[in-house]
């Protein structure tokens, strides 16, 4: 018996050393992949703005490292997605540049406004699974932030929501207000797939509002998230967005997948695009 126990507690011994070395291995392995990977929205945001190690213990406004140029410029280098060739390296280098500026640095703000969330999502709708995008903005609340839907795109929805531009013959007269309006009724009942001609000049589309009013009647539930990514407009002169990258290698986890320069003019423009308001 004594001899089983002593037996035992040896291969348990054995076990444990040989199942820690290995880990030690592994670890000292992946050392480099782990400090390379960067797994959390908020780590991109540390890392870009020089607010932590390469082992990610973080930096404070008190300490000499804290927002450091050189820092940055060696976190910010590796922050992009190495495989999209389509971001040109001039551009990388005139970006990490004029962020890094020691006259004048360009800091993100996690809490500040100018950056957004585009969530891809699946719902199921009338029997069937439709794609419906998400816009989430960050925003203050009485105890701190919350995250809030501010826009929604859904091209199931787009056929309700068109204004209807295929003629001019119906309208409401502009003497219709001595009739008290009863014209409304011949208008509203007799033209409702073009009702949308009876809308002001600067009607828009609200997807939210439907999106809403379809969730509480039931018709429209949430099945699953396909992916997410960010918008970043808060550094003057430049837009990027930020994607996540699940593979192998040190390249991988929050990086920037698109970098624009983009002059204030055109913001507009590249904002109705991301909000497929151009379709």
């Amino acid at each position: 018996m004594k001899s089983f126990l002593r037996s035992s507690i040896y291969f348990i011994i054995l076990f444990s050393s040989i199942h820690s070395q290995a880990q030690i291995v592994g670890d000292m392995d992946d050392e480099s992949k782990l400090y390379a990977e960067t797994k959390q929205v908020n780590q991109f945001f540390r890392r870009f703005n020089g607010e932590e190690d390469e082992k990610g213990d973080r930096y404070y406004p008190k300490d000499r490292q804290y927002q450091d140029a050189k820092l940055r410029q060696k976190y910010i280098s590796i922050l992009f997605d190495s495989q999209n060739r389509g971001i040109k390296n001039d551009l990388k280098e005139e970006f990490i540049s004029n962020v890094t500026s020691k006259e004048a640095p360009k800091i993100l703000d996690f809490h500040g406004d100018k950056w957004f969330s585009e969530v891809h999502t699946t719902f199921s709708y009338e029997g069937k699974d439709i794609p419906i995008v998400l816009f989430m903005k960050l925003e203050r609340e009485s105890k701190g932030y919350k995250w809030g839907i501010f826009k929604v795109y859904a091209d199931v929805f787009k056929d309700y929501l068109k204004k209807d531009t295929s003629n001019h013959d119906k309208f409401l007269h502009p003497l219709s207000h001595e009739l008290d309006f009863m014209n409304l009724r011949k208008a509203l009942n007799e033209n409702q797939q073009s009702v949308s001609q009876f809308t002001a000049n600067n009607y828009k589309p609200d997807y939210l509002t439907l999106f809403l009013y379809e969730i509480k009647k039931g018709d429209l539930k949430f099945k699953t998230i396909q992916n997410v990514k960010f918008h970043f407009f808060q550094l003057n002169g430049w837009y990027f967005e930020l994607s996540e990258f699940n593979r192998p290698g040190y390249n991988t986890g929050w990086l920037m997948s698109n970098l624009v320069k983009v002059a204030d003019k055109d913001k507009d423009l590249l904002e109705k695009y991301i909000y497929y308001e151009n379709k």
